[in-house]
């Protein structure tokens, strides 16, 4: 059992969606300091701003990604490749150096080969190549893993790789250039009932599958993983629910009150064909089940953004 009592703590990306629900959960650990660096103060891609966060730190959470949907998957493929490769590297390296006593790191369903066999088993995870709308993003994050497997092996460090499947809830990103497919709908769909629209155009063909994970579950896993699993091998993190985009689009309409049609622009991506985790390593090793019914979890999750649509 890691405790996290009068451990000092850097918790990178704390200030963001699931950061905010993590840094909630340790706060409630009793921990002798939390760090969480602002990218606008740190800038976590220069090797020497991550020597100077990991400083006196027992205890690293990496999650702080550069992340979003297919369309900005396709628009900053180098970014998103090189952010999140040099991220890992130096932070995982300068923690290294500075002693830290453990380091989780986050990663991705993007991880995984298109034609991954359902459910993603992590023993599956080298055998192809990751879509092609998220490889450079999915491949920056698995050399995270590498690293750590390498570090464990040669230095002893305790490294932990987690890899969730899309996150959602209350203080998700709506923007329409980098949300993901659950906030970019329900956005697309709150605005056209307000405009008075007749359809709302949704991307792809539908027919591609998605697990999604409530995001306080979500944060609630990692502070389990972080206090109970020590493996090498990395970890899914999901709820084993698997639900098409077709059905995911029909249901938020449903909940928003829309009444026009869905029209299906197929000259989009659907991006990976299914995506559904095996989750039984999680429940085995650290104890963590989803227990949020997905229709509960979505109609928070609107409800909230009605709230914040009204203020």
């Amino acid at each position: 059992m890691f405790s996290l009592k009068d451990k000092s703590i850097l918790i990178t990306g704390g200030a963001g969606f699931l950061g905010s629900y993590v840094v909630e959960k340790v706060s409630n650990r009793s921990p002798k300091k939390i760090f969480i660096p602002r990218s606008d103060q740190f800038d976590l891609r220069k090797q020497e701003v991550c020597k100077k966060v990991v400083e006196n730190i027992d205890l690293v959470i990496h999650l702080a990604a550069n992340v979003g949907g297919i369309g900005y998957n396709q628009a900053k493929p180098g970014e998103l490749f090189y952010d999140n490769l040099v991220m890992g590297v130096h932070l995982m390296e300068e923690a290294r150096k500075a002693g830290v006593k453990k380091f989780l790191g986050l990663g991705t369903i993007c991880q995984y080969p298109k034609f991954t066999p359902v459910p993603f088993k992590e023993e599956d995870l080298w055998n192809g190549y990751p879509e092609e709308t998220n490889a450079p993003y999915g491949l920056a994050k698995k050399m995270m893993l590498v690293q750590g497997q390498a570090y464990k092996q040669q230095y002893g460090m305790n490294v932990i790789h987690l890899m969730p499947v899309n996150l959602y809830g209350p203080g998700d990103n709506f923007s329409p250039e980098s949300s993901h497919v659950i906030p970019a709908l329900i956005k697309k769909f709150v605005d056209a009932k307000t405009r008075g629209d007749e359809f709302v155009v949704v991307w792809g063909t539908g027919k591609s599958t998605r697990e999604f994970l409530y995001v306080e579950e979500a944060a609630g896993a990692i502070v389990m993983a972080v206090e109970k699993y020590d493996g090498i091998e990395p970890i899914n993190l999901g709820s084993s629910f698997e639900i098409s985009i077709e059905v995911l689009a029909n249901l938020i309409k449903k909940i928003v009150g829309f009444k026009g049609e869905i029209v299906w622009d197929k000259t989009k991506p659907d991006g990976q064909p299914r995506r559904k985790l095996d989750t039984s390593k999680a429940k085995k090793e650290f104890g963590f089940e989803s227990k949020i019914p997905f229709e509960e979890g979505l109609t928070k999750t609107i409800e909230w953004y009605l709230s914040q649509e009204k203020k």
